[in-house]
């Protein structure tokens, strides 16, 4: 398993939100890319970017940001996300060297864009899945649909995605621990393997995670951004633990 460092873009700086709230960003560099090389020199093996103005916006916002983390990450490989509602935008950020992209919006209101997605990026594209009370969140988060997550990843079993990202919003950013039993629930019926996000604070919360990993196979690993920005979580020992046990 792996620990994903998060590096969320807003105005054009690297930042975390509590439960998605723009307002409530705090704000952890000025110079994201410099921030993609300092996970990489700790030995990241994957970076998760978010455009978040991006996601309120509907389109890339934070583009050219998100080349030079790609840029400052070499061959370690960056997902993306933030915004991709089109097969042009996501080809875009494809060519631009990103190895996966994460649709989240359009994806669950529109589960023909996913299925056209996975058909023109096999293996390369990640389904974000935002919940709310195991509702899928839009729209950066701002609508809540009727759409029930774990339905929703049964009914896609046969889509060729690299993963999903399974975000609970009430804990995102929250450190207040992970959503164990929903991040299982979903593991057990997702064809894809799972990423956890959403309420990661420390080691325990890892130790969670791999307890659930029961195969090997259904979770493919954690993102953590505010554990790691506020020290709750050490990355080095973090990733030891998932490598370890």
């Amino acid at each position: 398993m792996l620990l994903i460092p998060a590096i969320d873009l807003k105005d054009g700086r690297c930042v975390q939100l509590q439960q998605g709230v723009m307002a409530s960003a705090s704000v952890y560099s000025d110079d994201p890319p410099a921030m993609a090389r300092h996970w990489c020199e700790l030995g990241a093996r994957r970076l998760h970017v978010v455009d978040l103005d991006g996601a309120f916006a509907g389109e890339p916002v934070n583009r050219r940001l998100v080349e030079g983390i790609v840029e400052a990450a070499r061959d370690v490989p960056v997902q993306v996300g933030g915004g991709i509602r089109s097969i042009e935008t996501a080809q875009g950020y494809i060519d631009a060297g990103a190895s996966q992209v994460i649709a989240g919006t359009r994806a669950t209101e529109d589960p023909d864009f996913l299925r056209a997605l996975a058909a023109e990026f096999p293996g390369r594209a990640i389904l974000g899945l935002d919940a709310k009370d195991g509702r899928a969140a839009t729209r950066g988060w701002t609508t809540t649909s009727g759409v029930d997550v774990q339905a929703f990843a049964e009914g896609i079993r046969e889509l060729d995605l690299f993963a999903i990202v399974y975000t609970d919003v009430a804990r995102d950013g929250m450190l207040s621990g992970i959503n164990a039993a929903a991040t299982r629930r979903l593991a057990e019926v997702a064809a894809a393997p799972v990423i956890a996000s959403g309420g990661v604070r420390n080691l325990d919360d890892l130790r969670t995670l791999k307890a659930l990993d029961l195969d090997g196979k259904r979770l493919l690993g954690a993102i953590s951004g505010s554990a790691l920005y506020e020290g709750t979580l050490d990355f080095t020992r973090g990733q030891r633990l998932l490598d370890d046990g």
